[in-house]
């Protein structure tokens, strides 16, 4: 049984289409529609020599240093669906499908690339290379969803994006291509897209598949037709137009309400799937101002918030987004895996899934109650704005608990 890919989207504009000398990056989440994400934060730190990293199925060598990272994920393993580190480097992932069926042996999750890649890399074409290595030496595989009864697996596309550029992967089993963009606006969805421009490869991968007879060496080779399913081919990305509609005004704002947009297809709320979690980034290409990173933390971005991010030392942790640990006694842990599914809800999880039956069921309290969530929104985002056209130097201390700040006050409110 070939179930679709979940259908994500992620985005990134480069000025001169984006406002402000600012990078914009943005992605929802479509996951199965019961699963709990959640915002967590992990600091630099340094690792002995021979010590080893478990990810979500394996353990693989651990590198000498680890950058801090802020990540969005399913909360029952180790990687995560998109993130960023502390030297302004997102990435997101797709589940893709190619002519390739995805392996069901246990080996690196997509979303572990993720977060790897991000602890890894200070820049986006560094993240690349580590996600490329660890494919090579790993390979990817095994179940993408928390379920005891089904094995659902998936080729992965990720969205790199720093400063100065992005980068297109895609990949299939080991194999891959790359794409570099520093101009106008990318969308990236849960198929593959990349076609003649490529700008790095897997070094075997044209005798691959000559070898398997998907190419004769004649015509031009285009990596989606060579390794996508015969009817692929379709049209991706709708929000891809809205932002160029909006060249040169591209802002947190704007990506934030293409991730928003139902009648699009970009916010996905569908019998099997929901958006389960947002995050839109904003990166300044001067280097002397802090990259904002915006994550909602809770289910359909048209009923959640946006609460910032900036990464400062001793940033102040928030339990309230980080669902409760079950150490090795999790399903997900024991083989045979996700034989139970225990409560994985946190704290803004809870008070938000009370705001949501508001909204649907008491138009007039759900409403004013919305209107009070995206002035608060707004005032996150004016004081972002702030910070990133004054001339000072931002004092950490005026950050530090942005985010928590956020969240508590989010609490609040549904309260």
């Amino acid at each position: 049984r070939m179930a679709a890919a979940p259908p994500s989207y992620c985005f990134v504009a480069f000025p001169p289409c984006s406002k402000d000398g600012l990078v914009v990056f943005g992605k929802n989440s479509a996951r199965p529609r019961d699963e709990v994400q959640e915002v967590v934060y992990f600091a630099a730190a340094d690792h002995d020599p021979g010590s080893k990293v478990e990810c979500t199925y394996i353990e693989i060598e651990q590198v000498p240093k680890t950058h801090a990272v802020v990540l969005s994920r399913p909360s029952w393993l180790w990687g995560a669906e998109m993130g960023a580190n502390e030297h302004g480097v997102c990435v997101a992932n797709e589940a893709v499908m190619t002519r390739e069926p995805a392996s069901e042996s246990e080996a690196l999750l997509g979303m572990d690339l993720v977060r790897l890649g991000l602890e890894r890399g200070a820049t986006a074409k560094e993240a690349l290379d580590v996600i490329v290595a660890l494919l090579e030496e790993h390979g990817q595989g095994g179940n993408y969803y928390e379920d005891g009864s089904s094995c659902h697996t998936f080729q992965s596309a990720f969205l790199i994006v720093d400063r100065n550029e992005a980068w297109i992967l895609e990949t299939s089993g080991k194999y891959w291509a790359a794409e570099k963009i520093t101009e106008g606006v990318k969308c990236v969805c849960n198929q593959l897209s990349l076609t003649t421009k490529i700008d790095a490869e897997h070094p075997e991968l044209r005798n691959y598949v000559r070898s398997q007879g998907w190419w004769n060496g004649d015509s031009d080779f285009n990596f989606s037709e060579v390794f996508s399913l015969a009817d692929d081919h379709l049209v991706c990305c709708s929000g891809k137009e809205s932002l160029e509609k909006q060249s040169g005004d591209v802002s947190a704002q704007a990506m934030i309400d293409v991730l928003r947009d139902k009648d699009s297809g970009v916010c996905v709320d569908s019998e099997s799937f929901l958006t389960t979690a947002s995050i839109v980034s904003v990166l300044p290409q001067d280097p002397s101002f802090p990259c904002v990173h915006y994550f909602t933390g809770t289910p359909d971005p048209s009923r959640s918030i946006f609460k910032p991010f900036i990464f400062v030392d001793d940033v102040k942790l928030v339990p309230k987004v980080q669902s409760p640990s079950f150490g090795n006694d999790d399903p997900a842990k024991k083989i045979p895996r996700f034989q139970e599914k225990p409560d994985r809800r946190h704290e803004l999880y809870k008070a938000h899934e009370w705001a949501r039956s508001l909204l649907e069921n008491d138009q007039d309290k759900g409403q004013k109650l919305m209107r009070i969530m995206l002035e608060l929104e707004k005032q996150g985002l004016e004081a972002m704005e702030d910070i990133l056209t004054r001339t000072e130097v931002l004092d950490p201390a005026e950050v530090v608990d942005l985010f928590y700040d956020c969240v508590d006050t989010e609490l609040k409110f549904f309260k």
